[in-house]
């Protein structure tokens, strides 16, 4: 199946029974070594707080948190003292550009800003067992008020990148690595109100069949990058903060968005018809991410037709996963194969490691390094090499394998 976004999966699927080829750790770890260590190369150029661009998405604070992930796996034990002091070498500059941010709302970004940033120097510094965490968390903390008003960014004050959406995630991130609550409950429920009321205000004023929509940059975006989908995670996620109407507004939302699926895939945007031949089944647009906001309505709830839909869109990914725009997590193969993690952790089923395993020995395959797409951000955590390494050490470690900062099981 051959197209303009994807190679042919010419791997045979997996066959009950089969024994798993071994790709454990003495065939992974000198893998996820040797591709640190590139990185590091290119990296330890970096000391300059102008090259601080991207936040974590593709901004070297990104490469910080993937040493930092990768130091927390027990594999890694012995480099763990290296990488963490990398990371905090980055992860410095990073806070220092995130500090003298002049827009308040950009440093209130998770993927793209400062919050982000100050979460991942929270979660190096407590690795070091430095008391100085306390600092970026109390920047991250402060950042709730700006969040707060109901329309605080032009373009959109809702999505997971720059939006309350991503805000809330971080904050799920930090709870998942330090164990403490970062918020007080009336923050996060101030929070959670002013994304459900940004979302009855839009989808009434735009006459929507959605109880809850939302644009950025005035694209109606259903994935997981700038879209619903993630909101209404992000919802689920503290629905436990919700009054009983607001909740019942996430799950009408959430069946509604369960109907908009096309052939087991998502348009990028609401009312779209997906042309076959030029699909997008990335984790920003399509399946690959919207699968997750289904896998956490299915951990709630337990209704199978939650765990249909992610089972589907692994079908799909299985199919036209393995991407042709680069290695990374957000439109590359690795973000394609933490699908089949995910559902690994969701159903136990072996089939799903195998094909996990097949789609990174695909990234090392003459034919996937001559005929992908050059990306710019080689080494970041999204686009690059760096989302590649986590993808590679979650391999090693399924049962707790979780999609980089976007927290499905915490």
């Amino acid at each position: 199946m051959e197209n303009g976004r994807c190679f042919a999966n010419r791997f045979s699927d997996y066959n009950q029974g089969a024994l798993l080829p071994d790709h454990g750790a003495e065939s992974v770890v000198p893998v996820v070594v040797a591709t640190v260590e590139r990185i590091l190369r290119k990296v330890s150029e970096f000391s300059d707080s102008d090259e601080c661009d991207g936040g974590l998405y593709d901004g070297p604070a990104g490469v910080a948190y993937m040493l930092y992930y990768v130091s927390e796996c027990p594999l890694f034990s012995e480099r763990r003292d290296t990488y963490l002091k990398a990371a905090k070498r980055i992860i410095d500059v990073a806070v220092r550009a995130a500090d003298a941010e002049p827009d308040r709302s950009m440093r209130a970004a998770f993927l793209l800003g400062g919050a982000g940033v100050y979460a991942a120097a929270a979660m190096i510094y407590k690795s070091l067992g430095l008391a100085d965490f306390v600092k970026p968390l109390t920047k991250f903390r402060n950042l709730w008020e700006v969040c707060a008003p109901i329309h605080f960014l032009e373009c959109g004050s809702d999505e997971l990148f720059v939006g309350r959406a991503g805000y809330l995630c971080a904050t799920l991130v930090l709870r998942q690595k330090l164990g403490i609550e970062i918020l007080s409950k009336d923050q996060i429920k101030s929070i959670c109100q002013a994304i459900i009321e940004s979302g009855k205000q839009y989808a009434r004023k735009k006459r929507k069949p959605f109880p809850l929509m939302y644009s950025y940059y005035g694209t109606e975006y259903l994935g997981a990058a700038h879209g619903l989908s993630s909101v209404l995670q992000m919802l689920l996620s503290y629905q436990d903060l919700l009054s009983g109407a607001d909740k019942d507004l996430v799950w009408q939302s959430i069946d509604f968005l369960m109907n908009q699926e096309q052939n087991c895939n998502w348009p990028a945007e609401l009312g779209a018809i997906i042309e076959r031949e030029n699909e997008l089944v990335h984790w920003c647009h399509g399946a690959p991410g919207v699968a997750y906001l289904f896998a956490k309505a299915y951990l709630i709830n337990k209704k199978p037709q939650y765990l249909d839909t992610c089972i589907r869109s692994g079908e799909l990914v299985w199919q036209k996963g393995l991407l042709k725009k680069g290695p990374g997590i957000c439109h590359g193969v690795a973000g394609s194969a933490y699908v089949f993690l995910l559902l690994y952790r969701l159903t136990g089923n072996s089939k799903y490691i195998y094909r996990a395993q097949r789609f990174a020995e695909f990234l090392f395959t003459e034919e996937f390094k001559t005929g992908s797409r050059s990306v710019t951000s080689v080494y970041s955590l999204f686009e690059g090499l760096s989302g590649t390494v986590c993808f590679l050490v979650d391999l090693l470690q399924p049962e707790q394998a979780e999609f980089p900062l976007f927290s499905v099981f915490e």
